[in-house]
């Protein structure tokens, strides 16, 4: 028993030798390819039975396993939408195939090269398609599940959408002339126009008009559709002078106790929030020498424009960049984590797909938790090391000849068994 238990052991070290040459091979073949995961073949000792004496060979066992959770360099391209992940996650893709037939399976993937195709998805020159969770018309990405992947969709691209930003906030800062705020001696009414913009996008007046009334004080009139009014009283100390002291509104009532700054105006597009600044600030409007003078005028929105290009922030948001300068996201690439990175079940184009040894999903905001940061204009390495793995090689290929050579042994050892009765 014992000379075939040798001969048996050897076929076993053939076939385990065999099977990590396989995984070496493989390895060594995709070393240029971007998110190649090595594979690796560990060897298991199989014990049998002795006793009296005796010892039988028991042989060696392999198992070979994909490691996802090792990461490759990342080198840079010139291209928005090569993505990859600083640090631990995978990016959720399904197959161009499933897009067409509208079932998209998740899949999941270290690293993509990313372009608009003829139907404006973003996907591979091997055909995986990038998944995300849509944004609203206001660019907010809304709440979704995170341990299901009913959010997901393949993210197409409109390139021919406009979009107009609603002016939402106005920032106003305007030196009034203390020479026309003097008892007895008051000066003319002055008008500031500023431009906002409405829900589609049009270009408007918001008309200031400020007018003199007594000593320090002013009457400021919106041309919103309610006409608001308010009064304003201006500190002439000499530690504070200039600065707003005081604001009454229509009826001539206070409301400097609770005054941040803003004034909300409801105008025919939505509302529209004036700050002027607080209260002894002396930002925002103030009152010194001089002549009338608009100091700073800033405000949020924009006109209608047209798409030129797309990015992918670290966050993880897809973003259009329009012509005007504005930015809107249009999607969320949630990072994807398992428990068992390594159970994944492999699949072509370096892609994974969820298994019972991976363990169940969870769709993190890029970033946060255990998962990395998206990283745009980047791909990422193969995790193969060459001369590691032809260090492998040599040693795989003295383990397989020795294996050999044990069952040549055991076969001339069986001969001379034979020639016993000779």
């Amino acid at each position: 028993m014992t000379i075939s238990s040798s001969l048996n052991a050897g076929i076993a070290g053939l076939a385990a030798n065999a099977s990590k040459l396989a995984t070496i091979s493989d390895n060594i073949a995709n070393s240029s390819t971007f998110g190649y995961k090595r594979a690796g073949a560990d060897f298991h000792s199989l014990v049998t039975g002795s006793g009296n004496g005796t010892y039988s060979a028991g042989g060696v066992s392999v198992t070979t396993q994909r490691m996802v959770d090792a990461r490759g360099s990342l080198v840079s391209t010139s291209n928005a939408t090569d993505l990859s992940i600083s640090g631990r996650g995978m990016l959720p893709v399904t197959n161009r195939s499933g897009v067409e037939s509208g079932d998209s399976a998740m899949m999941l993937t270290s690293t993509g090269s990313f372009r608009t195709d003829s139907n404006g998805y973003l996907t591979t020159s091997g055909g995986l398609v990038l998944m995300g969770v849509p944004a609203d018309g206001d660019g907010v990405v809304p709440t979704f599940s995170r341990d299901t992947q009913a959010a997901l969709q393949p993210i197409k691209i409109d390139r021919t959408k406009f979009v107009g930003e609603p002016t939402t906030s106005i920032q106003l800062g305007v030196n009034l002339p203390a020479t026309d705020a003097v008892a007895g001696a008051l000066g003319s009414a002055q008008e500031l126009a500023v431009e906002y913009y409405d829900n589609l996008g049009n270009s408007e007046n918001l008309i200031v008009t400020f007018t003199p009334t007594g000593s320090n004080e002013w009457e400021m009139a919106f041309s919103d559709p309610s006409l608001t009014t308010y009064t304003l009283l201006f500190d002439d100390s000499r530690s504070n002078g200039g600065a707003l002291a005081d604001i009454m509104d229509s009826s001539g009532a206070s409301i400097a106790t609770s005054f941040t700054g803003e004034i909300e105006l409801t105008m025919d597009a939505g509302p529209i929030s004036v700050n002027i600044g607080e209260l002894g600030s002396g930002g925002g409007l103030s009152q010194l020498g001089g002549t009338f003078a608009p100091t700073s005028i800033s405000k949020n929105g924009s006109p209608v424009g047209n798409m030129i290009s797309i990015e992918v922030n670290e966050k993880g948001i897809v973003q259009g960049i329009f012509d005007t300068g504005t930015t809107r996201a249009l999607y969320q690439v949630p990072i994807v984590d398992v428990p068992n990175p390594n159970g994944l079940k492999a699949g072509n184009q370096q892609t994974f797909s969820i298994s019972q040894n991976s363990g169940s999903f969870y769709l993190w905001d890029a970033g946060a938790g255990p998962v990395g940061d998206v990283v745009s204009y980047a791909r990422e390495e193969s995790t193969t090391d060459v001369a590691a793995e032809l260090t492998q090689l040599i040693q795989t290929q003295r383990a397989y000849s020795t294996n050999a050579k044990v069952i040549q042994t055991v076969d001339e050892m069986l001969q001379e068994t034979t020639n016993i009765k000779r």
